[in-house]
């Protein structure tokens, strides 16, 4: 599984390219809202991983989740799924976890408002029903966490 993860958007087509030709499963880390709507505008990948960390503040009245309803409808109108790496979201700490969980909980009540896939990376057989009563906890349908863990 490899990660396109540049923030040049003609690196990143260029990368994409080479997936697609060998047929792999086209995966990019999500960016600034410019770049992720160019990735989710593009057909050949696959999914958009991890929105939701990023350096970037909230506003007063609104959380910056890295997703909003426009890029989720662009994401389900192109078949591309939401990742979440549950990795990622281990190794966070205090604060920093509980920022990226709010987060994750706005991105998942958009997915389920417009119909977008969401997608879990790097979670172990073991884990995936603890992911999925994480995703349960986290606003998700049944229907939602169970298409996510597989």
């Amino acid at each position: 599984m490899e990660i396109i993860s540049t923030s040049s958007l003609n690196e990143a087509r260029k990368q994409i390219q080479k997936l697609k030709k060998e047929n792999k499963l086209v995966i990019v880390r999500a960016q600034d809202t410019e770049f992720n709507r160019k990735i989710l505008e593009n057909k050949d990948v696959s999914v958009l991983l991890s929105p939701e960390i990023h350096n970037r503040k909230n506003k007063l009245k609104e959380r910056d989740s890295g997703l909003n309803e426009i890029l989720c409808r662009i994401a389900a109108k192109n078949n591309i799924k939401i990742g979440i790496n549950i990795e990622e979201i281990k190794k966070a700490e205090g604060k920093e976890k509980a920022i990226i969980l709010a987060r994750l909980m706005q991105n998942i009540m958009l997915c389920k408002k417009t119909k977008a896939e969401i997608k879990i990376l790097n979670c172990k057989e073991k884990d995936k029903r603890e992911v999925f009563s994480l995703l349960l906890t986290l606003g998700a349908s049944t229907s939602q966490a169970k298409k996510a863990i597989e």
